[in-house]
């Protein structure tokens, strides 16, 4: 089966509470399962991380990128700084799409600024929770060679 790793980083968990203007009224868990859904959609499964220390998310990926096919990853406020984290992305040897619930683009200077950007396969932003599902149609698309 067609595996991806949907990996979040810090403060994420406080989606529904944190500026519902930048990030929406969605709580983690709500966004986890309209992405479950869809993922199921296109036969794929997903697994989730999300954590506030960048060593758990590093660790899961290494772990869990053997089996996989694919990352999404909301690096939230390790965009400028992950390194580790972006260095576990580019060795899983797997594509990554980065996605981020706001704009960055649009917000403060120093949030548009990202290091993941640079070595990715795709980068969403500004879509809320629906940039996640347009990561998964990418990936999807991208492994079955149809792009």
């Amino acid at each position: 089966m067609t595996t991806f790793l949907v990996v979040n980083g810090p403060n994420l968990e406080m989606l529904g509470k944190r500026d519902p203007g930048h990030y929406g009224t969605m709580t983690l868990a709500e966004m986890e399962d309209r992405i479950r859904d869809h993922a199921q959609k296109l036969g794929a499964e997903v697994l989730f991380c999300q954590s506030n220390n960048e060593a758990d998310l590093v660790n899961f990926i290494n772990h869990n990128s053997p089996q996989s096919n694919g990352i999404i990853i909301n690096p939230a406020g390790l965009t400028r700084v992950g390194y580790p984290l972006l260095d576990a992305c580019i060795d899983s040897g797997l594509p990554v799409v980065e996605v981020h619930l706001s704009n960055i683009h649009s917000r403060e200077e120093w949030r548009a600024d990202s290091i993941f950007s640079r070595a990715v396969s795709a980068t969403v932003g500004g879509m809320r929770w629906m940039g996640y599902i347009a990561a998964l149609e990418y990936l999807t698309t991208l492994i079955k060679k149809e792009v």
